[in-house]
């Protein structure tokens, strides 16, 4: 059970410029009474709702709250009063994002590594280099790639994915020298059928090798062609992970290939 809030008070500065127009945005969290109904309130307050700067600012909050609602995701965002940033330049709305926890339910603890991105508006900043002094309005923000890539490391060690570091879905694959150009073939095949597939450069590379490459980097499937499968005009098709093969006659192989790659 939630207990609501208690009424809220005006804090002494309630006179100055106000400086709330902030907004914290939270990732898979809701936070009652922190949204619109907290803006509501501090917009009936009677020392507030004589201050015109207060006014305008709640004015804009309630309005982005509207527009928020209209996207449905008002659950994930807080409007909160203690929120500042490092830089003085701001003229408007603040905001940060922070992972709370991840998205996989098998992880039994939630991840928080604080915030990932933070920004806000700036009207004046630009017109600061400006001969004129014009005011460009402005709104930015700055993302934490460090953070965000600890995020994606801890989720791979948490799940047991491994890391794919090519989009290939085929390595074309001969086990056998002198069929470069049976390779060049095969790939051409599945260029044009819209198939994401590569093979090694080198001239004769050895079996060994290819099927490791394909492991190292991900790649889910091997279409391998030698002499055999020349002669009786099969691709064998291995499913890297399992390192299954298959026979799949020439003219079925795109079938097959689409068939296993669908998710």
């Amino acid at each position: 059970m939630v207990t609501p809030p208690p009424p809220w008070t005006a804090p002494p500065n309630a006179g100055q410029p106000f400086l709330g127009k902030k907004l914290l945005l939270i990732s898979n969290l809701t936070l009652p009474y922190c949204g619109l109904d907290l803006i509501e309130q501090l917009l009936q307050d009677p020392k507030l709702s004589q201050n015109k700067v207060a006014k305008e600012g709640l004015g804009d909050m309630k309005l982005l709250f509207e527009y928020l609602t209209l996207f449905g995701i008002t659950g994930k965002i807080s409007f909160d009063l203690s929120l500042a940033r490092g830089l003085d330049y701001y003229t408007g709305v603040i905001f940060e994002a922070v992972l709370l926890q991840q998205d996989h339910e098998h992880l039994e603890e939630p991840l928080s590594v604080g915030s990932v991105a933070g920004g806000g508006r700036y009207d004046g900043l630009v017109g600061m280099f400006d001969a004129k002094g014009r005011k460009v309005p402005c709104v930015g923000v700055s993302i934490g790639i460090e953070r965000i890539f600890s995020i994606l490391e801890q989720r791979l060690e948490a799940s047991g994915e491994k890391l794919r570091t090519t989009e290939t879905q085929v390595l074309v694959a001969t086990p056998q020298k002198h069929l470069l150009a049976a390779r060049m073939k095969l790939i051409s095949e599945l260029w044009d059928a819209g198939i994401k597939a590569e093979m090694l450069y080198k001239k004769d590379p050895k079996l060994l090798k290819q099927l490791q490459y394909c492991e190292d980097t991900g790649i889910p499937l091997a279409a391998i062609v030698g002499e055999q499968e020349l002669a009786d005009g099969v691709v064998k098709l291995r499913d890297v992970a399992t390192r299954k093969e298959v026979d799949i006659p020439r003219e079925k192989l795109i079938d097959e290939i689409r068939r296993r790659l669908e998710p």
